[in-house]
This record gives structure tokens, C-alpha cells and sequence, in this order.
């Protein structure tokens, strides 16, 4: 989980190293992507950069400004070049100044009863 200040440090970061701007990532609310390179196609597009992995985010929790990191994939192109879920979170988090190992983790409360479960 990242804190708001944290948070802002790395989209910021992230934001500046767009793909679509010479750099390695693209960031949208819920999902940010590594690529192995810029975009080199045309009018801005992929071109022959490759996924490397995606983080899934959800912005806004557990409060207003903070970013929760629930999901992280790497795909085959990045296994082959040695990725892994750690080094691609590292690669977002060293712009907080953090690692996957020392990013703050999220307290979640035990589910509560089933409201489906016949009585």
C-alpha cells in the first residue's frame, strides 16, 4: 500500500517516464504497465516495445489518497529477460524510495458473516 505522499511520488515519476514520452511506463487509475522500451511506432503507438508486466492498483484505499497494489503479472516476454514480480515492483516503488519487501502492507478486516449462507 502506498501513503499519499509515496503515492504521489511514484505516479509522478511514473507519469514522467510515459511511454509514449521516450520512457518505460504507462499509468492509468487501476493499472500500470513496464515495457521493455519507449514506443516507437507510429503516431505513438506500441510499435515493437513488448510488455514486460502489470501492476493492478486501486486508487482511493484504504483512504482517499492512498494506492493499493493487489495484483502483479509478468508476462512471457519478461520472464524471459528475468523479471520478476518483485524487480517490476521495484522498478514502480524506487520513486517513494521503497521496495516491494518494504512497502507498507494493507490491514484487512475478516470477512464478515455470509449473507447467502442459509440459517
Amino acid at each position: 500500500m502506498l501513503r499519499d505522499e509515496s503515492a504521489r511520488l511514484v505516479l509522478q515519476a511514473l507519469e514522467k517516464r510515459d511511454v509514449a514520452a521516450g520512457g518505460v511506463w504507462s499509468a492509468s487509475p487501476g493499472m500500470w504497465q513496464r515495457y521493455d522500451k519507449a514506443w516507437d511506432g507510429a503516431a505513438g503507438s506500441k510499435g515493437t516495445s513488448q510488455l514486460i508486466g502489470t501492476i493492478g492498483t486501486v486508487y482511493g484505499t484504504p483512504s482517499k489518497y492512498d494506492i493499493t497494489i493487489y495484483r502483479v503479472t509478468v508476462t512471457d516476454h519478461g520472464l524471459e529477460g528475468g523479471w520478476t514480480v518483485e524487480a517490476i515492483c521495484d522498478d514502480a516503488l524506487q520513486y517513494a524510495d521503497l521496495s516491494l519487501a518494504s512497502c507498507p502492507r494493507t490491514q484487512l478486516a475478516a470477512p464478515g458473516p455470509d449473507p447467502f449462507r442459509r440459517k
